[in-house]
């Protein structure tokens, strides 16, 4: 057993019918367990128990062996002076305030089926782990659980657009400028095109955003794709022409290209090389798609799609890949605009976004399908990809809503046991 099972139990109250003594005979009463404490102290925050009638409000700490606080040295941290009751399964020691007065302890058994339960959910090789228990699960917990997770997307989203946009100065335009390019990446190149688009002096860019050519000489050049060592078919007629204008640039703004080597081509669909992408996102930013307020302007499914109309002829962005484009990159920065403003229109104009386009169709997507868990829009296939990372793939089955319902469902065998 690890000691996540015991905070499940101390969490959700699955205590013993007899009632809860203190190790020294006082009646202990939870009439709150408290908030889960994530951070550094103890276990549980703001909880509220009776001790022999009178009511104590604080902390509790969690141990699977009261010895275990030597072991966390809680004995030398005073975070831990004033908690006011210590939860163990096995009392194996005695604990006390600097004052030399008892700390009260009370000793809880885990449920053998929660126990049987979670060897279950954590030894699998079902996916997902809790299939068995979802289909018989009211479609409103579903529902409730979907919407939590796709805001917990979109915030993990946030903290790092929001870093991103430490590392640029703090400006919008230039973290709007590398999170599209890092999207363009569609996955496999994301990290190459973030570096590219770091990579990129956007004060030297704007002064040449009118004219396409030059547009296109700073971003091939600046990709490494300006070197004899091959030339992409897109950009064959005018080679020779892009590797002067691109010298004549690298020279007046000190420019230094990334490897060439730095791109991936393998097992990717031609649509999908990096020349095809750096010649759309020329063509994007030539267009001012690139423009914050425009972004912000958007209101309609329409006008979102049209920020990645493109004029590149044959190369024009598929449908799809926009939809891509704006699940991952503007509806997140627009959540994380709404977030950085506390304007909650923007953030709920992001969620609507996301509620107004396809569902997306991959494994992850597919296999809850299968267990019963259908997605309606790109809003709950986002929520799934973010279960599916953070919860299922990391065992955190403990912290998820499907989790939770299954750890505390009878098992078949206890069942005919009773």
């Amino acid at each position: 057993m690890i000691e996540e099972v015991l905070h499940y139990v101390w969490k959700h109250r699955i205590l013993p019918l007899k009632d809860l003594k203190t190790t020294n005979g006082k009646t202990v009463e939870v009439l709150n367990p408290g908030m889960l404490n994530h951070d550094a102290g103890p276990d549980f925050i703001g909880a509220k128990v009776k001790i022999d009638g009178l009511l104590w409000a604080g902390n509790v700490e969690i141990h699977l062996r009261t010895s275990d606080w030597f072991r966390h040295k809680h004995d030398n941290n005073p975070a831990y002076d004033s908690i006011i009751l210590h939860v163990a399964s096995q009392v194996d020691a005695g604990l006390s305030y600097p004052s030399g007065e008892a700390i009260p302890q009370i000793e809880i058994e885990v449920p053998n089926y929660i126990l049987t339960n979670y060897e279950k959910l954590i030894k699998t090789d079902i996916y997902p782990p809790c299939k068995d228990i979802l289909s018989s699960l009211p479609k409103i917990k579903i529902h409730n659980w979907l919407s939590a997770l796709q805001v917990e997307r979109l915030e993990m989203r946030t903290q790092q657009i929001m870093e991103r946009r430490e590392r640029l100065d703090k400006s919008w335009e230039d973290t709007l400028f590398v999170t599209i390019a890092r999207s363009f990446g569609f996955g496999k190149n994301g990290d190459a095109f973030e570096m590219w688009a770091n990579n990129i002096p956007t004060n030297a860019l704007s002064k040449h955003r009118d004219d396409l050519f030059q547009i296109k000489a700073f971003f091939f050049g600046q990709a490494g794709m300006l070197d004899n060592k091959g030339i992409p078919n897109i950009m064959e007629a005018e080679y020779n022409r892009l590797c002067k204008e691109y010298a004549y640039l690298k020279t007046k703004f000190s420019l230094t290209p990334i490897e060439r080597s730095t791109w991936q081509y393998l097992r990717l669909r031609p649509q999908n090389f990096p020349h095809v992408r750096i010649l759309q996102l020329a063509h994007l930013y030539y267009d001012d798609s690139f423009a914050f307020s425009k972004v912000l302007n958007a209101e309609t499914e329409e006008d979102f799609h049209k920020l990645f109309d493109t004029q590149s002829g044959d190369f024009n962005l598929s449908k799809a890949s926009r939809a891509s484009l704006l699940i991952n990159c503007v509806a997140p920065l627009i959540f994380a605009y709404g977030t950085y403003r506390n304007d909650e229109s923007l953030r709920e104009r992001a969620i609507h976004l996301l509620e107004a386009l396809p569902s997306e169709d991959n494994r992850i997507v597919r296999d809850w399908a299968d267990a019963g868990v259908v997605a309606e829009h790109s809003a709950d296939t986002q929520a799934l990809i973010h279960l599916c990372k953070q919860y299922c793939e990391k065992h955190e089955c403990i912290r998820c809503r499907f989790g939770h319902e299954y750890l505390r469902h009878t098992p078949d065998w206890l069942r005919e046991k009773e």
